[in-house]
């Protein structure tokens, strides 16, 4: 809608309808998992059968809380593990794409552009597949011809951390080159008139004025690292993130205790949007 132009009464309240049903569609789902995060029941679902923390600090079966849960606990630390590379990674190689294809022009720039953008179009089931089938040919080829055991090529961690690293830093490169547009390079220019290399120039001004969109990047990398299910499950070993192993208690059966871990993850999301936020914020005032 379009406040400039003059709307019917009936129009303007069929658009705040339709913006009341679409956040309802949207927040409703992750009210009903909070609330049956608190429900006295080994059942998610109704009736209600009273308030409790058993499913965040339960000690004894079957209410065991998520904190006592170790195969959980375990899980949120080795996604932690891979978040943190897989943000370190896609911001590293993020920041310098932002600089290849914002301030160079060079042959093959444009399929370059593109190519970057392809893991945001292919499923995450193919992807995952893809990977694990090229390193495994890579794996096999290698221990035929040295007869060596080549594990970081088989399923594992540094196969997950590099499948989601594959298509997480073009987010990365995204959000950081729409920032660089934004600066001014003559700011560069008088620093090296000034007698800053190019290297301090890059590092003591244009690094500075990036850091929002870096620290966003490293957000929503990490964030998603921790929710990435498709390509993760293609190419997970004997350590399992969090998402497989949710993935692996909801097909023994639902209870209130994978309601709680969303919880948690919710709590978590937020907390770390509004620090973006509030970062971001800190920079510009």
């Amino acid at each position: 809608m379009i406040p400039s132009i003059p709307q019917s009464v009936f129009t303007k309240f069929c658009y705040r309808a339709y913006v009341a049903v679409f956040f309802i569609y949207l927040g409703l789902p992750l009210a009903v998992v909070c609330v049956f995060a608190f429900n006295d029941s080994v059942f998610p679902a109704l009736p209600w059968e009273g308030f409790t923390w058993a499913w965040f600090f339960g000690k004894d079966a079957p209410f065991i809380g998520v904190f006592n849960e170790r195969s959980i606990l375990r899980s949120i630390g080795t996604s932690a593990f891979v978040a943190v590379w897989v943000s370190a990674l896609s911001v590293a190689v993020g920041t310098c794409n932002a600089f290849l294809f914002v301030r160079h022009d060079f042959r093959g720039k444009s399929l370059l552009y593109v190519l970057m953008l392809l893991p945001l179009i292919i499923p995450g089931v193919i992807l995952g597949i893809s990977i694990l089938v090229f390193s495994s040919s890579v794996a096999n080829t290698l221990e035929d011809a040295t007869g060596l055991w080549f594990d970081g090529l088989r399923p594992g961690l540094i196969l997950v951390i590099l499948g989601q690293f594959s298509f997480i830093t073009t987010f990365a490169t995204l959000v950081i080159s729409a920032r660089l547009q934004k600066f001014d390079p003559s700011l560069e220019e008088a620093a090296l008139n000034l007698g800053a290399s190019k290297a301090g120039a890059i590092r003591q001004i244009t690094l500075p004025f990036l850091l929002p969109a870096i620290v966003a990047s490293a957000v929503v990398a990490v964030l998603m690292s921790f929710e990435n299910f498709n390509t993760t499950l293609m190419l997970v070993g004997s350590d399992s993130p969090l998402t497989i192993t949710m993935f692996d208690k909801l097909k023994q059966g639902s209870t209130p205790v994978l309601n709680a871990v969303s919880v948690l993850l919710m709590v978590a999301s937020a907390a770390l949007g509004v620090m973006s936020l509030l970062f971001q914020r800190s920079k510009s005032s």
